[in-house]
C-alpha cells in the first residue's frame, strides 16, 4: 500500500480520535481503558491528548498531498515512533497494569499494524536526489 493511503488512513483515525477526546473524553476513556477520568486534571490531559492527535491527523492529511517530499517521509517517521509508543503503552496497560478496556487490544493491534505499514513505506521511499 502507498504512503498516500497510509497518511490518509492515519489522518482519518487520528482526527476522529482527537475530536472524540476533545469533546467526549468521559465516554471514550472507559471504552479504551476500562477506567474513568474522574478528575478535572484527567479530563484536561485527555483533551490535551485529543488536541495532539488532531494535530497529528492534520499533519498526515496535508502530508498525503505530496508523498514524494522529505516532509512526508518525516511525518511517516514521526508516526512510526508514535505508533510503536502507542502499541507498547496500550499493551503494557493491559498486561502490567491490568486495565480491561474493550478497546485496549484492538487499539494496540491497530497501532502495531500502522507501525509496520510506516516501516514498509519508509523502506520503499527513494531518497530525494537519488538516481533512478
Amino acid at each position: 500500500m502507498s504512503m498516500k493511503t497510509l497518511l490518509v488512513f492515519t489522518a482519518a483515525i487520528e482526527i476522529a480520535t482527537g475530536i472524540a477526546l476533545l469533546t467526549i473524553p468521559g465516554l471514550l476513556a472507559p471504552a479504551l481503558l476500562g477506567a474513568t477520568l474522574d478528575t478535572p486534571a484527567g479530563l484536561a490531559v485527555a483533551r490535551l491528548a485529543g488536541a495532539a492527535l488532531l494535530s497529528l491527523g492534520i499533519a498526515c492529511w496535508f502530508g498525503s498531498r505530496d508523498t514524494q517530499s522529505r516532509a512526508a517521509a518525516g511525518i511517516v517517521a514521526a508516526m512510526l515512533f508514535y505508533n510503536l509508543a502507542a502499541a507498547t503503552l496500550l499493551l503494557s496497560l493491559r498486561y502490567f497494569v491490568n486495565m480491561t478496556g474493550i478497546g485496549l487490544l484492538p487499539a494496540s493491534v491497530l497501532h502495531a499494524a500502522l507501525a509496520v505499514w510506516c516501516i514498509a513505506c519508509l523502506r520503499a521511499t527513494k531518497p530525494v536526489g537519488s538516481l533512478p
